[in-house]
């Protein structure tokens, strides 16, 4: 929503600008020159990158156009959630949380979570690492740089849409000069025309050169910056969970290893120490 609101603005500013200084926008007008600058730059798109970025680029589109996946309340479920299985854990031992963790889908304790329940990357995530410490993975060390190198690969996976985006984008007003070049090519071939047509043939030129820098940092830029903040946003989700695992490990109660995992967190979506207490409070018992 944010997006389109700021492409509208960006069109605003633009050619309302244009318009104020008493520009013409029937000048403007030059379809050719967009099919040749942003087809030329989507059929290189499609030769620059493989077939699983191909088909990853539409869902990124979808992802950035609807914002970070999870809110406040979400890593409030999250949290609850890790404070239920730490719990659970420090009192019946890391063996009780076996059998919940071989079938979360059948899991009475995750299924009392329906959010996280059904975010199948977070849950395996989650019980991959569980299920090594019930095998007696307990160095948090070692654990940690396992976790950091699947957060890498994940990141990484996750960047490469938005940064073959923006090397799309940076190729814009390099496409525009192209478009440039050939128009004034196509002047020059009527040199013997009157002035008032050359004026047009060459302001025709031009827009290609315009068109090629307001596609780049008007449009297609920032929209490779969206999809990249919104994967950094969504990859906390692990983080959080990351962080609790680890405090688990180091031997720290249910209540400090959720608090070590919350405060992981943006402050914009972090819930409070008394908003996390006051929903751990209304659990059922494990």
């Amino acid at each position: 929503m944010f997006i389109i609101l700021g492409w509208v603005g960006v069109l605003i500013c633009c050619f309302g600008s244009y318009m104020a200084m008493g520009g013409k926008m029937g000048l403007l007008w030059q379809p050719f020159e967009f099919t040749l600058i942003f087809g030329s730059a989507c059929c290189a798109y499609v030769v620059a990158n493989p077939k699983h970025i191909l088909g990853k680029t539409g869902k990124a589109f979808g992802i950035a156009f609807k914002g970070p996946k999870y809110k406040k309340d979400d890593y409030l479920e999250l949290l609850s959630l890790l404070y239920a299985i730490f719990k659970l854990a420090k009192t019946k031992g890391m063996l009780a949380i076996e059998s919940h963790v071989e079938r979360p889908e059948e899991s009475s304790l995750f299924q009392s979570f329906p959010k996280f329940a059904a975010d199948h990357h977070a849950m395996e995530f989650l019980c991959d690492y569980l299920r090594m410490m019930t095998l007696g993975t307990d160095n948090p060390h070692e654990m940690e740089s396992l976790i950091d190198e699947e957060l890498e690969t994940h990141h990484h996976e996750a960047e490469t849409v938005g940064s073959a985006v923006q090397t799309m984008a940076d190729g814009l007003p390099a496409l525009g000069i192209v478009a440039a070049v050939l128009g004034i090519i196509k002047t020059m071939a009527s040199i013997t025309e009157p002035p008032e047509v050359l004026g047009g043939l060459i302001g025709a030129a031009l827009v290609g050169t315009f068109l090629g820098i307001l596609l780049c940092y008007g449009f297609v830029g920032p929209l490779a910056g969206a999809i990249k903040n919104t994967n950094e946003a969504d990859a906390k989700y692990l983080a959080v969970i990351k962080a609790g695992l680890l405090a688990h490990l180091s031997g720290y109660a249910p209540a400090v290893s959720v608090e070590f995992a919350r405060k992981a967190l943006w402050s914009h979506v972090r819930p409070t120490f008394y908003e996390v207490e006051e929903a751990v409070a209304a659990l059922p018992p494990v």
